[in-house]
């Protein structure tokens, strides 16, 4: 995201200007939830529903003025020749994902995860589908990671609940901030 933004900075002012309140909005988002899931398991609607009109308004758009601006062939290609809607794909692919893994075995994974899934596609898809995958693998490879970290220390068992969401976040911002746009 940051190479993204540098890119978008030369060739898109305004753009860059909706990418970076998205990535602000994005800090301030996954900061309240960790909280609140590490307390209490929850990842309120209040919190999440919001952050799709954002993020769902300010990333299609900055692929929108920076396609009008003529940046997006600097930018990657857009999904179809639609400029943002790799964003909304990215989104319903990863909301239908953890929809799957929740419909499969739910006692797994809470629907709170599913629904902040959906948002966290939206700013991985901007990236593009590496982005997606990327910050999916990472997410469940720290969650694991943890998990063991937990159990080696006999602070949890195997049937111990983890709230997972806090771990969604951290491997999507990290496959934004490491990987290359």
């Amino acid at each position: 995201m940051i190479r993204r933004l540098a890119e978008l900075w030369t060739a898109s002012p305004f753009g860059f200007w909706l990418v970076l309140l998205a990535c602000l909005f994005f800090l301030v988002m996954a900061a309240r939830l960790t909280v609140i899931d590490i307390r209490s398991h929850l990842l309120p609607n209040r919190i999440v529903f919001p952050s799709y009109g954002v993020a769902g308004v300010l990333l299609p758009g900055a692929a929108v003025v920076a396609a009008i601006g003529g940046a997006d062939r600097d930018l990657g290609a857009p999904l179809f020749g639609v400029p943002g809607l790799n964003v909304l794909a990215g989104g319903a692919a990863l909301w239908l994902f953890y929809f799957l893994l929740r419909t499969v075995y739910p006692p797994g994974m809470g629907f709170g995860d599913v629904k902040l899934a959906g948002v966290l596609g939206l700013y991985l898809g901007y990236l593009g589908w590496g982005h997606v995958f990327a910050g999916t693998f990472a997410a469940f490879l720290l969650g694991g990671l943890w998990g063991v970290v937990v159990l080696v220390a006999r602070r949890a068992n195997l049937g111990s609940a983890i709230p997972f969401g806090p771990f969604m976040l951290a491997g999507a911002a990290a496959a934004m901030v490491v990987l290359p746009a």
